[in-house]
């Protein structure tokens, strides 16, 4: 298990790797398990991921709650935000549908979070990566996100009922930066900044799902933070740090997570949850299905 993101940079610096290479070797030293198994294991996950995105968007059968976003997003013709994040909010969106419909997805880190990666990698590929190799380049970015998934796990959690959902989309947008700021050529470090500005733009963000659905407002959240990190890898790659470290900012991640009170932790007893709205949305469902 990865316990520290500056283990993974001292190393990468002290043998002149990248990131994922680095992670690579610390993990097959603490695993046995070699590196190019860890590898072929990363594209399995990349394949599928490949797989959802594509069921996804074709995918026909409406959540409970929450109408279709994706189409939307991807018929609007004046986007204030650029392609790049359009596109990949509409494939994050898509996903969390997906997910939320009981489709196949890989949980990155979490179901509740499975859009986001697949958005921020996927409009990389397609708006960055023309005359790359950009599936070993993919490859090496979940690795990348992977190990920033990783150690928080280790150090905090992944879990919105245990901390929220900083814990879930928020580590799932860290992950997504720092795969990003390497797939932009950013050095080991940006990597870590990109992640830890992403982390320290959600720290508090509860997880309040509306009747306990993994819909509203989990699906927006995956749209909506796949910007938050896509602008903290840029901000990283310009050369803006993080005067917190990653490993620490996990940490307080972790604290605030156990501060929270439990109605704000996937319980669906407070925050948006028990809003009038909220109440009135699930009224009409179950007079719905009653009917």
């Amino acid at each position: 298990m990865l316990k520290a993101v500056e283990k993974i940079i001292k190393l990468a610096d002290e043998k002149k790797i990248s990131f994922p290479e680095a992670v690579l070797l610390l993990d097959a030293a603490e695993t046995g398990v070699p590196a190019e198994e860890i590898r072929g294991r990363m594209a399995e996950r990349l394949a599928d991921m490949r797989r959802s995105v594509r069921e996804a968007c074709a995918n026909t059968v409406p959540c409970r709650i929450e109408p279709p976003m994706g189409p939307k997003l991807r018929a609007y013709q004046e986007p204030m935000a650029g392609d790049f994040i359009l596109a990949a909010s509409a494939t994050a969106m898509e996903v969390a549908s997906y997910n939320a419909t009981m489709g196949r997805i890989v949980a990155a880190p979490t179901a509740g979070s499975c859009g986001i990666i697949p958005g921020m990698l996927f409009a990389w590929e397609f708006f960055r990566g023309e005359g790359k190799d950009t599936e070993a380049m993919l490859i090496d970015a979940l690795i990348t996100a992977g190990a920033v998934g990783e150690v928080t796990a280790f150090r905090a959690t992944l879990a919105g009922a245990d901390g929220g959902c900083q814990a879930e989309c928020g580590a799932a947008a860290a992950m997504g930066a720092a795969a990003l700021a390497f797939l932009q050529g950013g050095t080991p470090a940006m990597c870590a900044h990109a992640a830890a500005m992403t982390f320290k733009s959600v720290l508090g963000l509860a997880c309040d799902p509306v009747g306990g659905l993994v819909e509203c407002p989990c699906i927006k959240r995956n749209g909506v933070l796949v910007a938050n990190g896509t602008l903290c890898a840029d901000m990283a790659l310009a050369g803006i740090e993080s005067v917190i470290p990653l490993d620490e900012v996990i940490d307080s991640m972790g604290q605030i997570g156990r501060m929270m009170a439990p109605a704000l932790r996937e319980t669906s007893q407070g925050g948006l949850a028990v809003t009038q709205a909220a109440a009135e949305l699930m009224r009409d469902r179950t007079d719905r299905i009653g009917g």
